[in-house]
């Protein structure tokens, strides 16, 4: 998603969800250790899988890596209603 008309803390975020605690947690260290490499950039971790919610944040783009209900208690896709959606995969 495009938040850089709604927000001054980022550009773009990434929404994506985990079925497990397991599957949050490699998705983040994937997602991280990918960036890392590629393009040589550390993230800033909150959340915790355990929670059901992981935060990766690199600045430009936040990666929201979020259980299935989790997912549906933030809303976060309808909070930001007004960012451009760029890509949506299911």
């Amino acid at each position: 998603m495009d938040v850089s008309q709604q927000v001054s803390f980022t550009d773009y975020f990434v929404i994506c969800s985990g079925t497990s605690s397991r599957m949050l947690q490699s998705l983040s260290e994937a997602v991280s250790e990918k960036i890392r490499e590629e393009y040589h950039q550390h993230c800033s971790i909150q959340g915790a899988d355990s929670a059901g919610w992981v935060l990766l944040d690199f600045g430009d783009i936040v990666v929201h890596i979020f259980s299935p209900d989790r997912r549906d208690y933030y809303q976060l896709e309808d909070l930001w209603k007004e960012a451009k959606t760029l890509i949506k995969v299911h």
